[in-house]
């Protein structure tokens, strides 16, 4: 398969970071996007690696600035990065509230923005959500802030493929079950998903590539279980 240039979100840990290394052996060029750089990424020939913070209209621009210069196309961004809150609704804050949808939301919109330039027919952006923002799923309680930033997400992504049709740009999203990361551990201590991080990291490695050929506009549920 040719060369493609990959861009993905929240590549310090867990899927992100399973992600990279499967684009990266393969022989893609990822530019991957965290605030933290694990050190096997930075030495890997095929990883660009950019500390941003992705809720930092500022930082983006290092994304833009590196595109410009160097790749001056994309062909698939993935974005990964989330943020979990588990917490009660009445204790949520809105400032937390706020944290969660500019991590899930706003951070999504913000890099599309940067990376749709460098896009054209036969790329792909897909979205990682969750089983929590499908409309009509089980909810858990606790999880407020967090479902329904990722239910806003699915919506964004079903505008934006309608928007950017005509270019050949295709959104999907992948709604994805409950996945054995830190991330999770952190929220649900104790709790062991059924499905490891390398595990969804192939199947997402495999829908990049090829999804769009078949889907746009479309939200994948990835879940073998309740959650």
């Amino acid at each position: 398969m040719k060369s493609k240039n990959i861009v993905i979100t929240g590549t310090s840990r867990g899927i992100g970071y399973e992600l990279v290394l499967l684009f990266a052996n393969a022989g893609h060029q990822v530019l991957a996007l965290s605030r933290k750089t694990p050190q096997e990424l930075i030495n890997h020939p095929n990883v660009t690696c950019l500390a941003v913070d992705l809720t930092n209209e500022s930082e983006l621009e290092q994304v833009s600035g590196f595109l410009e210069k160097t790749w001056k196309k994309v062909d698939v961004l993935i974005h990964n990065a989330g943020s979990l809150l588990h917490k009660p609704f009445e204790q949520i804050t809105s400032t937390e509230f706020i944290r969660i949808y500019q991590v899930n939301v706003f951070a999504v919109a913000s890099l599309t923005q940067k990376c749709i330039p460098f896009m054209s027919k036969n790329s792909h952006v897909v979205t990682i959500s969750s089983m929590g923002g499908i409309q009509g799923s089980v909810k858990f309680p606790g999880l407020a802030a967090y479902s329904s930033s990722k239910g806003a997400v699915i919506t964004l992504s079903e505008l934006l493929a309608e928007e950017y049709k005509e270019q050949g740009i295709a959104f999907n999203v992948l709604a994805l079950g409950a996945v054995n990361t830190e991330m999770l551990q952190e929220a649900f201590p104790g709790y062991q998903a059924p499905v490891s991080a390398k595990e969804m990291a192939d199947y997402i490695y495999n829908f990049a590539l090829t999804g769009n050929t078949y889907f746009n506009g479309k939200v994948l549920q990835v879940s073998a279980s309740t959650p």
